[in-house]
């Protein structure tokens, strides 16, 4: 893949070669994220970031990113707060902002819309969600931090995983199964409920490139010998009513008696974020959060190191970070 200057849209873009690359730019980062050290190797460059769907980690780790490279953020968030309320179309929308920014990224909440954007676009797009389909950059920080947690050296390949929740409509799921597609002998056990399972198409793709897929309804049984469990929400926006949620909102719940029950000791927990801590739902308990497996606010740190990597990659400036590299001039703690 030629990053620069590529809209990056779909995991489908991506070979192994391009993850490691992207990867070791991603550790590259690393001083820069920490603040320990900055740099200002894209002063003057401009992010336009358009959500036009809810986003906290994601909308703010992209512009966390940015900024960590020097650059500027200018934002629009909800269509409400944009013309295309006024019922104007992605491709006028595209041509204006691609105008006053030197790339872009883009959340919508139809499926294929940021590639639609990008069609008009005079700058790089980068999808952060496009409905219920993907959710390129997030699969590939899932990636990253399922080496990182366990110990991984090159190729990630004989995993044996669990995905539980909504596997319809998770579009984190879908873009992360699209990744670990390219590795070999993963075994993926597929928890969800028989009418949210993982879309056919996606099955039928794992299948096809020598990957074991098992589905069930049954949390407890799917949850042994894995090394690592991946959790997600019930999307309730992708629902036409908020009754129709309700109905699967707390089917599957990992707390720390079932997870002593029925995991490995070590078996690592991970969630895109952001869980759903209500009562009726409680996806992943609070009573987790000390555990050492559970490594869901790592996974959202990692999202500044593969987003910088990014923007470095596509702007084609990924050697040239340290030119403008400085200590910084406030006291860190050095929390990470």
């Amino acid at each position: 893949m030629n990053f620069l200057g590529a809209h990056i849209l779909s995991i489908n873009q991506f070979d192994t070669q391009d993850v490691e690359r992207l990867f070791s730019i991603a550790d590259q980062m690393q001083p820069y994220a920490h603040r320990e050290l900055k740099t200002r190797v894209l002063e003057g460059a401009i992010l336009g970031s358009l959500f036009f769907e809810p986003s906290t980690r994601t909308r703010i780790s992209f512009g966390c990113a940015f900024n960590l490279l020097g650059g500027q953020v200018r934002e629009t968030t909800e269509i409400k707060s944009s013309a295309l309320a006024k019922g104007e179309s992605l491709y006028d929308t595209a041509r204006v902002i691609s105008g006053y920014s030197d790339i872009i990224v883009m959340r919508h909440t139809m499926d294929g819309s940021v590639e639609e954007f990008s069609k008009a676009s005079r700058v790089p797009v980068i999808n952060a969600g496009d409905g219920s389909a993907e959710h390129p950059s997030q699969a590939l920080l899932d990636l990253y931090t399922i080496k990182k947690e366990l110990n991984i050296e090159g190729e990630i390949n004989g995993l044996n995983i669990a995905l539980v929740g909504d596997l319809k409509y998770g579009r984190t799921v879908h873009s992360l199964c699209k990744l670990l597609k390219l590795y070999k002998n993963i075994s993926f056990t597929l928890i969800s409920p028989s009418e949210l399972k993982m879309p056919k198409d996606i099955v039928d793709d794992l299948l096809k490139s020598g990957h074991e897929v098992n589905e069930t309804e049954n949390m407890e049984t799917g949850l042994g010998d894995k090394h690592l469990v991946y959790l997600t929400r019930i999307q309730e926006e992708r629902f036409n009513n908020q009754e129709e949620a309700n109905t699967y909102r707390g089917r599957f719940r990992l707390n720390q008696s079932i997870y002593t029950a029925h995991c490995e000791p070590d078996t690592v927990i991970m969630h895109p974020l952001p869980r759903d801590s209500r009562a009726e739902a409680n996806e992943l308990d609070n009573d987790l959060n000390q555990h050492p497996s559970l490594a869901i606010f790592r996974q959202a740190d990692n999202g500044v190191l593969i987003r910088m990597a990014l923007f470095a990659l596509t702007l084609g400036i990924e050697k040239d970070i340290h030119l403008t590299s400085n200590k910084v001039n406030w006291y860190t703690d050095r929390r990470f």
